[in-house]
């Protein structure tokens, strides 16, 4: 693990270096070997894919570092649901409810690839739900067994519950 002042100068450089309204550059415009557009034949899309073009499900791991550095402040949070707004609009005008799977480098950062990413959608959402507003997942189930479920629910509905022999409690 990075200690806490590195952890923040790491974040702090991909918000500078690889951050768009639609993700993550997978390569920093600076870098010699940067393309900025996704297009062309096969060839030219194939050399692209991973030099330059934005993935939107990097946008989650991004915030959730964000987050963290920051202290999970509400200034942080706050940040973090602004930068998901543009991705909030794309679900309207790419594929109706999905996110693209990548995205030019270059502005305007047209979509690319796939129009429905799983991946993507299910990033943003994890983002959102757990980093913006805070809602994690529960740590724990708790079930009860079948007899317990039946006397908490003629308790809850004030109702006999019946066993599975058909005999009242």
């Amino acid at each position: 693990m990075l200690s806490a002042e590195r952890a923040r100068a790491v974040v702090e450089k991909v918000q500078e270096h690889l951050l768009t309204p639609y993700g993550l550059r997978s390569l920093a415009v600076s870098d010699p070997q940067y393309r900025g557009r996704y297009a062309g034949g096969p060839t030219e899309r194939d050399g692209a894919y991973h030099e330059g073009t934005v993935w939107p499900w990097l946008m989650g791991p991004f915030i959730t570092a964000h987050v963290k550095v920051n202290g999970h402040s509400e200034a942080a949070r706050r940040q973090a649901g602004e930068w998901l707004a543009t991705l909030r609009a794309h679900i309207a005008d790419g594929g109706l409810g999905h996110i693209s799977e990548i995205f030019d480098g270059d502005a305007p950062q047209l979509p690319r690839g796939c129009i429905a990413q799983a991946w993507s959608v299910a990033e943003i959402l994890r983002a959102l739900v757990e980093d913006v507003h805070g809602i994690r997942p529960m740590a724990q189930i708790h079930t009860l067994p079948a007899q317990d479920a039946a006397s908490e629910a003629k308790q809850t509905l004030g109702m006999q519950a019946t066993t599975q022999t058909g005999k009242n409690s």
